[in-house]
């Protein structure tokens, strides 16, 4: 009997307590007022979908993939305005973005790539390899290199988007394509050390002749375009592909130009510096002798600022 009456006091608690929930009543000057559902539905429709990012200390609900941010939210956390990405962008990921991202492109030339999925607003276009070319690279491709011939001996495994064609061993024939094929890039490695040998003390002895200067930040005549162009070549050997890419990377060339020079010269990294040399010379007009030297020296290539300054004041000696 007590148990039953606990159980029945247990029953018309738990009645308050859910009445309490839908309705929260209040006696004001004999008015009850009451607040229903439409509370928690209003709460319910602010929970942001794709998550929030923080604007003015306020938290704001994310654009959805495909979408880019209009302006912020300003009364109420899903009260900010996004818009659809044009034509030729996407955004893959929830974000708060005011521009969406630009679609990769499959056709450069040279890369021997084709559509595989077209991109959309919420996703980037995929590339593959053309048919009888092959990336082995672990990630996006951005070069795929043609399939390996097989002759008289025969095909071992078909090449595939990932991997070269495997030719069965040579049965028949001598030794002399193998022989060719080891002593040839020997000769040409022996060769490209004696002639950079050659240079290097071809440099260091135009260097003698100079005063040497421990600071190279020493003030410079202002240099014409004139005065550096009869010297991309010197100046691109010197640089390197590395030093010259981040150096167009400071100066605002976009990326996609500075790939377009690594694909348009593959395997000649010095003649992908020197047409990407020629490019920001060309954008940095009169002053581009004495910008460089200060990128090199303000990025600790204090050696290499040494170097250039070197060349370009031979030909203001002269």
């Amino acid at each position: 009997s007590k148990l039953r009456g606990d159980a029945n006091v247990s029953a018309s608690e738990s009645h308050q307590h859910l009445r309490a929930y839908h309705f929260a009543s209040s006696q004001t000057e004999g008015k009850e007022t009451r607040f229903p559902i439409k509370a928690l539905l209003r709460h319910r429709r602010q929970t942001c979908e794709d998550g929030t990012y923080e604007h003015e200390g306020k938290p704001c609900c994310l654009c959805g993939a495909g979408l880019k941010l209009e302006s912020h939210c300003l009364k109420s956390i899903d009260d900010r305005q996004c818009s659809p990405c044009e034509q030729g962008e996407y955004h893959s990921q929830p974000n708060f973005q005011p521009q969406c991202d630009p679609c990769t492109s499959c056709e450069h030339p040279n890369a021997n790539l084709e559509v595989e999925e077209p991109c959309t607003r919420a996703r980037d276009t995929k590339c593959r390899c053309k048919k009888n070319h092959f990336c082995s690279d672990p990630g996006a491709c951005k070069i795929c290199q043609p399939c390996r011939e097989c002759h008289d001996e025969g095909v071992k495994v078909p090449c595939t988007a990932k991997n070269n064609t495997v030719c069965n061993d040579k049965i028949e024939g001598g030794n002399t394509g193998t022989i060719i094929a080891i002593i040839v890039p020997i000769l040409l490695i022996a060769l490209l050390a004696l002639i950079g040998l050659w240079c290097w003390r071809k440099r260091k002895s135009q260097g003698k002749t100079l005063v040497h200067q421990p600071n190279i930040n020493m003030e410079l005549e202002p240099l014409e375009v004139s005065d550096i162009e009869p010297h991309l070549s010197d100046i691109a050997e010197e640089l390197g592909w590395k030093d010259m890419k981040d150096v167009a990377i400071r100066c605002g060339i976009p990326p996609a130009r500075i790939e377009s020079c690594e694909l348009n010269h593959r395997g000649d990294a010095q003649e992908a510096t020197l047409e990407l040399l020629r490019i920001w010379v060309e954008r940095e007009g009169s002053g581009a002798g004495r910008k460089l030297i200060q990128i090199l020296q303000n990025s600790n290539k204090k050696r290499k600022a040494e170097k250039v300054t070197d060349i370009l004041r031979i030909d203001c000696a002269a």
